[in-house]
């Protein structure tokens, strides 16, 4: 049952953030759809973790070249990610208050992603594995 009360929270905090991600897009003073391109970081943050996953296997070793590999692009993603709404404003292409809110949405997105792997990865009877 722990897992699904996890499961409810990581939901609503994902839909959170993108609540903000929304905000900063569709509010009428802001008016500009520029950053939803922010949501394929959200898609790809994920992949390199998935691949030294597979890669790696089972191995008990706590660090590898591989598992370091996809810490470091997964790093690359998300600062990525939070750059890209910070040059968007610089630009003028968005408002300071728009990047304000994909700013708060993409820390929120990424802290749920982050407690995905964290809840999930443990392999207990329940994980994400059965879905």
């Amino acid at each position: 049952m722990a897992g699904m009360k996890a499961l409810v929270a990581l939901s609503f905090s994902g839909a959170i953030g993108l609540t903000f991600l929304m905000l900063g897009c569709v509010l009428e003073s802001y008016g500009v759809y520029w950053p939803m391109f922010v949501l394929l970081f959200y898609v790809i943050s994920p992949i390199p973790y998935f691949i030294s996953k597979r890669i790696s296997g089972d191995s008990d070793a706590s660090s590898s070249a591989c598992s370091e590999l996809a810490s470091f692009f997964t790093t690359g993603i998300v600062v990525s990610a939070f750059g890209f709404a910070i040059v968007l404003a610089r630009a003028g292409l968005i408002k300071w208050g728009a990047c304000g809110l994909v700013l708060a949405g993409n820390a929120v997105i990424f802290l749920t992603i982050l407690g995905f792997f964290l809840v999930f990865d443990k392999g207990d009877e329940f994980s994400w594995e059965q879905w």
